[in-house]
């Protein structure tokens, strides 16, 4: 097993980013797997180096570790920021494009937010022609009718993901030249040889678009990937947790002086592991080793 840690430096991380590491290190740890640690940073408009420090801190806090990548921060934006990808992400969308599935998009988010709501487009670029070139978006024209297989941990059967329903026509490249996520993440998983992703249930369209696209990449054994899709945490009004909507940080709770405890407990409610296993990561470890 290969895994990952894949952070975004794009705010402060909150206790549903933590548990996700944790289950993620578990599972690896359990099954003689390796980890990476992938850092998202391609959005530069919301990258900030304290985002970034607070990524390695919260590692530590937690007491987790990894196997490849980064050592701090100066080593990451020295050798493992995705800018020194692009080269890898621009052959990516060459593909695609030779494959003719790409098309131009000049609509603003508030037409496509009015038109067809939150996340959805309705198509209204497709025929109109566009230059595939730097100030408009790159999508990619999906047939009416996308369903793809995946395999899901737990299950020996492939599971299957209507994209066109979940993603229609997703973006691949942003008006700045710059490839979107779903290109980006898939090509670093594919370079990094990741063969099990742990991700929030709210990314399962994001599975379903990069195991489609994967199959008009050459030599892409994306498909082969195993996901891993935990439920989110969420908080007093039943929301899901934003960095971005400024959601509790972990960095307050380390200036309170508590403990990665209360993370470690999340985790053992996701895995069924009883009470007397969930006070800290070696004990949950040894229960899921421990064939029960």
């Amino acid at each position: 097993m290969r895994t990952r840690l894949a952070p975004t430096p794009s705010g402060l991380l909150h206790i549903g980013n933590a548990a996700s590491f944790v289950l993620t290190w578990l599972l690896a740890r359990a099954h003689s797997g390796k980890i990476l640690l992938r850092i998202d940073d391609l959005d530069r408009s919301r990258f900030r180096m304290a985002y970034l420090e607070d990524i390695f801190y919260t590692i530590d806090w937690l007491g987790i570790d990894y196997d490849e990548g980064p050592s701090g921060v100066s080593d990451f934006l020295l050798q493992y920021s995705q800018h020194r990808r692009l080269d890898l992400y621009e052959e990516a969308l060459h593909q695609l494009q030779e494959s003719a599935l790409l098309y131009g998009c000049s609509c603003s988010r508030k037409r496509i937010r009015e038109a067809a709501g939150p996340g959805q487009y309705d198509g209204y670029c497709r025929e109109a022609g566009l230059p595939l070139e730097t100030g408009v978006v790159w999508r990619v024209r999906m047939p009416d009718s996308c369903v793809v297989p995946y395999r899901a941990w737990g299950y020996e059967d492939c599971q299957q993901l209507n994209v066109s329903a979940l993603m229609r026509d997703f973006v691949v490249r942003q008006r700045d030249g710059l490839p979107a996520y779903q290109v980006a993440s898939l090509c670093d998983d594919e370079y990094w040889g990741i063969d099990m992703v742990v991700r929030g249930q709210d990314l399962l369209p994001s599975t379903g678009a990069q195991v489609w696209l994967s199959s008009y990449l050459s030599e892409c054994g994306f498909r082969d990937t195993v996901f891993y899709h935990h439920p989110l945490l969420l908080d007093a009004g039943g929301e899901k947790l934003s960095k971005s909507a400024g959601s509790a940080s972990l960095w307050a709770m380390r200036a309170a002086g508590l403990g990665p405890e209360s993370v470690y407990r999340r985790v053992a409610e996701w895995l069924c592991i009883p009470e007397a296993y969930s006070a800290s990561l070696s004990d949950m470890l040894t229960y899921m080793t421990s064939g029960r």
